[in-house]
């Protein structure tokens, strides 16, 4: 990763360092294993002990050194004991990813205070735990990088994720406001958000549900390794956002064009899509405590999931769409001058002077 100073010796000789929350299953564990095979040192953060030790596993089978810590992100104080373990093991903290994520299936009406605030708690505040403990280690360091795991949720909510999609919008808002300050710093600390699009995570045999039917990911559905490298390449070049495969993009882009379309389309689609046809089972959830017989890299939907997917940072995407939007402006304007010009030339009716 590129740095704004020169290094030590001591500095350039330790194995690069990268800390990473919700670490033991899904996209955290998939990022885990692909800066291991990279290299990297793993700190590892969840709440589950066996899920941890089971990625711990991997990340080391991988060819990178892994570090466990139990740690609950809604809580700060765990969250900045285990960056300060971190450096104290590893001289330093070069990527720091906040990915941790809990959420509930639910109507609004269905949802409790308790579970609104867990969510929030987890999805968002564990981000800002997660970058504060960050900023400690790396202003002191002159350097690093935070990434951000968002969602194409963050841009457009959908039905029955109200306190996820808040979350991951007041993420974003976290995010944005704290780019300026380091900005205005002008600060060589990096930082930088990656929107994912479905994945296909365990969270839908353990999100908590009140929904009559099983859960899945709204389709397409991606590999964990999809929103794993997107992440890494985040963290390599920091734009200011990733927007990771076709589906992220077009939700973007359509709620910035026409919202209230994709209001009433996420209204008919998005509330039959994120459920299967098979009844809902009881089952334990981890929206307040570790299901650790369940922290696996990949969910039930491996043979629908994609290995691959277009990935592109916001300023190309917005800058291709504002070609195209200007473009289609100038044609629009040069046809109705065309058509006027055909109106206005003489023909053998008109007098001429």
């Amino acid at each position: 990763m590129p740095h704004e100073r020169s290094q030590t010796s001591a500095e350039a000789s330790r194995r690069r360092v990268v800390v990473i929350t919700g670490a033991s299953a899904g996209v955290g564990r998939a990022t885990a294993v692909a800066f291991a095979r990279r290299g990297w040192s793993v700190a590892l953060l969840a709440r589950g002990l066996k899920g941890l030790e089971d990625a711990k596993r991997e990340v080391e089978q991988a060819g990178g050194t892994g570090l466990v810590l139990p740690v609950d992100v809604a809580d700060p104080d765990m969250v900045a004991a285990a960056g300060d373990r971190v450096v104290a093991a590893w001289g330093g903290i070069d990527v720091w990813v906040n990915n941790a994520m809990a959420t509930i299936f639910a109507p609004v009406e269905r949802i409790t205070p308790s579970e609104f605030k867990r969510v929030t708690e987890v999805t968002y505040l564990g981000q800002v735990h997660g970058t504060l403990a960050a900023l400690k280690h790396m202003r002191r360091q002159g350097a690093g990088t935070i990434v951000q795991v968002g969602s194409a949720l963050a841009y457009r909510s959908i039905p029955l994720q109200s306190a996820y999609c808040a979350a991951k919008a007041a993420a974003r808002g976290f995010t944005d406001s704290l780019r300026s300050e380091l900005i205005h710093e002008s600060s060589p600390i990096r930082l930088t958000m990656v929107h994912l699009p479905a994945v296909n995570t365990p969270q839908f045999d353990w999100a908590r549900s009140r929904l009559p039917r099983r859960l899945q990911p709204v389709p397409p559905i991606h590999d964990p390794g999809v929103a794993a490298e997107a992440i890494v390449r985040a963290a390599r070049e920091a734009p200011r956002e990733l927007w990771v495969g076709t589906p992220t993009i077009k939700a973007i882009l359509g709620t910035m064009a026409a919202p209230g379309l994709l209001d009433r389309l996420m209204a008919r689609r998005a509330w039959d899509g994120q459920m299967t046809p098979d009844p809902a089972e009881p089952r334990t959830d981890n929206l307040f405590d570790p299901v650790d017989g369940k922290a696996n890299l990949h969910g039930r939907f491996a043979p629908v999931s994609k290995p691959g997917a277009i990935t592109a940072s916001d300023s190309l995407v917005r800058g291709v769409a504002g070609a195209v939007a200007v473009s289609m402006v100038a044609a629009a304007i040069g046809l109705v001058r065309h058509r006027s010009s055909k109106k206005a030339s003489p023909t053998e009716e008109d007098p001429v002077e």
